[in-house]
This record gives C-alpha cells, sequence and structure tokens, in this order.
C-alpha cells in the first residue's frame, strides 16, 4: 500500500508560543495527544492505551515548527507541526504534515480533527 503525505490546517486564538508548549511538554502532551510521553536527549516515547511508539525530534524551531520521526517509519516519512500568525486575523495558524497507507487517509484526517477538538479546548481556542 502506497504511503501518502497529508497536510491539514487549523485556526487558533491561542499564541503560537501557548501552542508550541502543548507540542513539546510531557504534561501537555498527555492532555490532548497522547496517554503518556517521555522525552530523553530529543527522543519522545508516546504511549497510547499500552502500545508504545517512538520519535526522534529532528528539527526544533521554538514557537515556530516542529519535526519527528518516527523510529518505525521509511526514511523521508515525518510528523511535522508548523506554526504561524495570520496577518489578516491574528489567529495561530497550526499546520500538520502527517502520513497515512492511501486507504487510510481520511481515517487519519478525522484522528487528527478529534485530537485537534481536544487542544482547542485546552487552549481554551
Amino acid at each position: 500500500m502506497k504511503r501518502v503525505n497529508i497536510t491539514i490546517e487549523f485556526l487558533f486564538k491561542a499564541s503560537p508560543a501557548i501552542l508550541y508548549q502543548f507540542l513539546t511538554t510531557p504534561s501537555c502532551l498527555i492532555r490532548w495527544f497522547s496517554d503518556e510521553v517521555d522525552i530523553q536527549d530529543g527522543v519522545y516515547t508516546f504511549q497510547w492505551s499500552g502500545s508504545e511508539e517512538v520519535a526522534t525530534l529532528v528539527e526544533d524551531v521554538e514557537n515556530e515548527r516542529l519535526k519527528f520521526h518516527w523510529e518505525d517509519a521509511d526514511e523521508d516519512e515525518f510528523l511535522e507541526f508548523k506554526l504561524s500568525k495570520s496577518p489578516v486575523t491574528n489567529e495561530t495558524i497550526l499546520l500538520i504534515s502527517d502520513y497515512a497507507d492511501e486507504d487510510e487517509v481520511e481515517d487519519q484526517k478525522q484522528l487528527w480533527e478529534s485530537q485537534i477538538k481536544v487542544l482547542r479546548q485546552e487552549t481554551g481556542s
């Protein structure tokens, strides 16, 4: 099955600095992204319902961009969060790039939609 890149955009009232905290700190990540998270020297170990996934932080620009490479993913696959401010509405734009099997793109988008719904509640956005 072919893997494809998907990019989804979300708007937030919260500042890039607040969202960055929710993308990088264990205490915030467990509020919306995973059941547990441990960070050691740029290696993030996430747990969901007893299942564990490991990702290496390969790029980190504070309040702007985070790029992860999953341990079990192809070399050219990544998970990326980009943060920017809309010059028109002053909202924060969160752009998520991820990969999914061709036949699972809609499921992956729905998963992100549900995760982001929780993130909005947690950030008051």
